[in-house]
């Protein structure tokens, strides 16, 4: 697994320990992190805080999102999807999507290339946060 991957795992964490849902992200250009974050949609009260979201904040305005790469532990929902073609990035790289689908589809129909890790540290990692907040997952994927 590579430095990013496990940086987006650690804001996963991040968001876990702040009773949280364990998902993080990792915006790369030009081979460094130029944004992190995690899904704090419990932390801030905010139904638009996904970790995708949270992330692409955190980087502010880096001009040009050529060349980008967005790491997430989870596939993208269809909202952070959508501001992934938004902004024209053109590649995600993904932990997992045993436990959610998301909007692999989507992303690959507007150009983006999906990398889908299928890491068992971060499929172990959802299952277990599934397990102990069921009701918390459900809201958070709008069921």
């Amino acid at each position: 697994m590579d430095k990013f991957m496990k940086a987006a795992i650690e804001q996963a964490k991040k968001g876990w320990s702040e009773g949280g849902i364990p998902i993080g992200s990792i915006l790369v250009k030009d081979g460094e992190i130029c944004g992190s974050g995690h899904n704090q949609r419990v932390q801030q009260d905010d139904p638009m805080a996904h970790a995708e979201i949270d992330c692409l904040k955190n980087a502010g305005r880096i001009g040009s999102y050529r060349g980008t790469t967005l790491y997430s532990t989870l596939m993208p929902c269809y909202l952070c999807a959508g501001a992934v073609v938004q902004f024209g990035i053109k590649k995600v790289i993904v932990g997992e999507s045993t436990t959610f689908e998301g909007a692999e589809e989507f992303m690959k129909s507007h150009g983006v290339e999906v990398v889908n890790l299928q890491d068992q540290e971060c499929i172990q990692m959802m299952e277990k946060f599934i397990e102990e907040k069921p009701e918390l997952w459900n809201e958070d994927i709008g069921e």
